[in-house]
């Protein structure tokens, strides 16, 4: 495993990161006014640490990483990260910590984890209808 995390080769995702590790928070950024969560990721194939912002999704210090893209018809690629390695590092705000990830099946936790999820940031739920997948939903324990 690789010592320092890897930046997205996307430019947005590469410059909301950047603004994070500049400030040590997540507070530093917001989408559509709403918070994140940096994640860090270890790569399925490359062993590499990899920097995941996602919207900030949380419940009673549980988080939840929505596998989205945009509603996209495929995952994305930090999917088969967090599948094939489970121990993410989770920044929400200044508070950093270790947490293991499960995807969770169809049925009442997702579709409760789901509710939550579109509260947060409620385009999850325009993704939905644009994809045939069932959105990915991880919960961090």
């Amino acid at each position: 495993m690789s010592e320092t995390p890897e930046l997205s080769p996307t430019d947005w995702v590469r410059d909301q990161t950047e603004k994070v590790l500049a400030a040590g928070t997540t507070d530093a950024v917001q989408v559509m006014g709403m918070q994140i969560v940096l994640y860090t990721t270890v790569g399925a194939k490359s062993g590499k640490q990899r920097y995941t912002p996602l919207m900030r999704v949380e419940e009673n210090g549980k988080y939840a990483m929505v596998a989205s893209k945009g509603g996209a018809p495929q995952h994305p690629s930090w999917y088969f990260n967090v599948k094939a390695h489970p121990e993410i590092t989770v920044q929400d705000g200044d508070l950093v910590k270790t947490m293991t990830a499960r995807e969770l099946p169809a049925g009442e936790e997702r579709d409760h984890w789901w509710e939550v999820a579109v509260a947060a940031y409620p385009p999850y739920a325009e993704y939905q209808e644009k994809t045939s997948r069932l959105i990915p939903v991880f919960v961090l324990e």
